[in-house]
């Protein structure tokens, strides 16, 4: 009992943690926090028919608000950018400062990197026209012309890993990269003969020749067969 005759009140735990980690919520600054379940991001592959050693690689953001999320992280954007309850507000002048800063062309080279023949492909990010619209390329350079390469993409996954990015390639091809399955084979064209020539033997080339020489065989052996029962018949 108190002096007054009163008890003291004993808050259940989970009220207390309650109001502790709340406590730590405002007070702590705010932080730029990602949104990874709206527009997934996308990234196209392609040659460059002039180039047969370059490999295109067009990425884009999928909400709005990421590439803003991305700003703050890059410290190219203020942190009041992004609220203590996650809301996010996206300027048009984000694209205009994200864009051509060196510290976006640095992280775009270090999140997605392409490799042909096992040997990594140097990029160049290309000045985006329009970030917010159309994305932004870039160019790797290999060391020989590409057949098929690996492209590796990270991009938002350091934010948070349930980001994914959707990919497409030539012909129509497809892929999906999330965290755990960074990085995907794409064959861009034919590979390079290994000798005797620069023209390479697709895979069409290949079976043709294949379903031609059991062709011949099948034919032979029916040749053969007809002669075999004409003989045993003339004896």
């Amino acid at each position: 009992m108190t002096p007054h005759g009163r008890r003291h009140r004993r808050w259940p735990a989970s009220v207390l943690a309650l109001v502790a980690f709340a406590a730590t919520v405002f007070a702590a600054p705010a932080r730029a926090g990602a949104h990874p379940f709206g527009d997934p991001q996308t990234v196209a592959i392609a040659s460059d028919e002039d180039r047969p050693e370059v490999v295109q690689v067009r990425w884009k953001v999928g909400g709005l608000d990421d590439l803003t999320v991305l700003g703050v992280a890059l410290g190219l954007l203020p942190q009041d950018r992004v609220m203590l309850d996650g809301a996010v507000f996206f300027r048009d002048s984000d694209a205009a400062t994200i864009g051509p800063s060196q510290e976006f062309a640095a992280y775009l080279l270090k999140q997605i990197t392409v490799a042909s023949g096992g040997r990594s492909c140097a990029g160049t990010v290309q000045p985006p026209a329009d970030l917010a619209k159309t994305g932004v390329t870039i160019d790797y350079s290999c060391s020989a012309p590409v057949g098929t390469v690996t492209v590796a993409v990270r991009t938002l996954t350091d934010l948070n890993p349930a980001y994914q990015t959707l990919a497409t390639g030539p012909a129509g091809e497809r892929a999906v990269y999330r965290s755990g399955q960074y990085a995907h084979d794409w064959v861009l064209r034919d590979a390079p003969a290994t000798s005797g020539t620069n023209l390479g033997r697709s895979a069409a080339v290949q079976i043709a020749a294949v379903v031609g020489a059991g062709l011949l065989v099948a034919v032979a052996a029916l040749v053969l067969s007809r002669r075999l029962k004409r003989r045993r018949s003339v004896a």
